[in-house]
């Protein structure tokens, strides 16, 4: 037995029906389009979620949210997130080079999650803090430190 005389099971495939063959065929004259409208027409597709000219249901429904092109660019990172990362200064560039934080960022916010404090963390001018991350970094110094 070899693949190129492997045949199909017996009647398990069909020629498909040629259409506009004569009326003899079963299929001739109309060509299963049926008598005028517009399907009958020659070049005939209608999209998808068209409804003969009535306003769509989706046009329908009111308009709700959207998506933010600044999220897009910005993300919120926590603050017991940044603890893992090796060395104590964060920044953009930083924070990208170790791949926290992907190559489309633009800006981050650091947030407080109420975790103990492991570290002392040096945050770069580009980098925004919550009020929380603020006073933390405030009770190690009388300011907050930025590089």
């Amino acid at each position: 037995m070899y693949l190129n005389t492997l045949l199909p099971k017996k009647n398990s495939i069909f020629k498909k029906k040629r259409v506009g063959r004569g009326v003899g065929s079963g299929l001739g004259k109309t060509a299963g389009r049926g008598h005028k409208g517009q399907n009958s027409r020659s070049g005939h597709n209608i999209p998808r979620g068209f409804e003969g000219g009535q306003t769509p249901f989706c046009k329908r429904l009111p308009k709700f949210g959207f998506f933010s092109r600044k999220m897009r660019r910005s993300r919120t990172i926590r603050l017991s997130d940044l603890y893992d990362i090796e060395g104590n200064i964060v920044s953009i560039e930083r924070l990208k080079k170790l791949r926290v934080i992907s190559g489309k960022i633009r800006s981050i916010k650091v947030i407080y999650n109420d975790e103990k404090i492991k570290k002392k963390l040096f945050f770069h001018k580009n980098v925004r803090l919550t009020k929380g991350v603020k006073r933390i970094v405030q009770s190690f110094d009388d300011e907050v430190p930025r590089s």
